[in-house]
């Protein structure tokens, strides 16, 4: 596999993940497409948890957009790792060019193992996360797992790409696995009263009655598609889709819509780590 070569544009920015705040930007090599991201640290008392990937690479004469929200809990370690391995290993499956869709998921479960296997260092938590693989700016393949959420925007109307992957809709999953889901008034819905997730990658306490295979999506980028958002459940609790895409559609720059739809959430009084990444299929 040839080594992953970013683009490097004028228009990046980055900041520590470890800080309150993390903004960036930057473009493909043709500047035909733009992306944006911000991340802001909620108020819970512990170190920001989202993480996010967001750049262009060139491999084998094709131009990838590789775009990540990875939603931590019980700790930071694992989307941290998911950070800087998920789409590495990814990539290196054999047959990614030839089926896409089945080397994600078989990288997702392989991921998911090695994070276990290294719950000694990263510790008894886990993440969600949302993955979209951009090929030559035409072809989209987005997977998750959990409720970290991706959104196109087609003729300017929302589009939900993935699938929130929540306690309830799966619990004769979770029960034939010997768990139960927990409805605990003034609660959301939990997995063994502990995850608010049904899909997770780490939780090692939780993992035999707990699912790390993703859903898997592929989707044309045509003329009428104009907009992804990728953002962790910090927006979507208190944003509906079509709302998000208006805010990212009015706005040229993705990282002033990306900022502006944190902004919102805020306002809204989101109390969650909110990471979003915004892109602009067409400049």
């Amino acid at each position: 596999m040839d080594k992953l070569c970013c683009f490097k544009s004028p228009f990046s920015q980055h900041v520590s993940s470890g800080s309150s705040t993390s903004t960036g930007k930057g473009k493909n090599y043709e500047g035909s497409m733009k992306y944006g991201f911000a991340l802001v640290k909620g108020r819970a008392n512990h170190p920001m948890e989202d993480y996010h990937v967001a750049k262009f690479v060139q491999i084998q004469e094709k131009e990838l957009g590789l775009f990540a929200i990875y939603d931590g809990h019980l700790g930071d370690r694992v989307p941290a790792y998911l950070q800087k391995n998920l789409f590495s290993n990814i990539l290196k499956e054999d047959k990614f060019w030839d089926d896409p869709a089945a080397s994600i998921s078989k990288a997702y479960k392989r991921t998911d193992r090695a994070i276990l296997s290294h719950s000694s260092d990263l510790g008894h938590g886990g993440s969600t996360a949302v993955t979209a693989i951009l090929i030559n700016g035409q072809r989209l393949w987005i997977a998750n797992v959990g409720d970290s959420r991706a959104v196109l925007s087609r003729k300017g109307q929302a589009v939900q790409v993935t699938i929130d992957h929540e306690p309830n809709t799966e619990r004769g999953i979770i029960e034939n696995k010997g768990g139960f889901v927990s409805n605990l008034p003034g609660d959301v819905p939990r997995v063994n009263g502990q995850l608010a997730v049904a899909r997770a990658f780490g939780d090692k306490s939780l993992k035999l009655h707990l699912r790390s295979d993703p859903d898997v999506q592929s989707n044309d980028i045509d003329i009428d598609t104009d907009i992804l958002i990728l953002a962790s459940d910090g927006l979507w609790k208190v944003m509906p889709n079509q709302e998000a895409v208006d805010i990212a559609r009015r706005i040229r720059d993705p990282l002033k819509a990306a900022k502006q739809l944190i902004a919102e959430a805020l306002k809204r009084e989101s109390r969650d780590d909110i990471s979003c990444v915004v892109v602009r299929f067409r400049c």
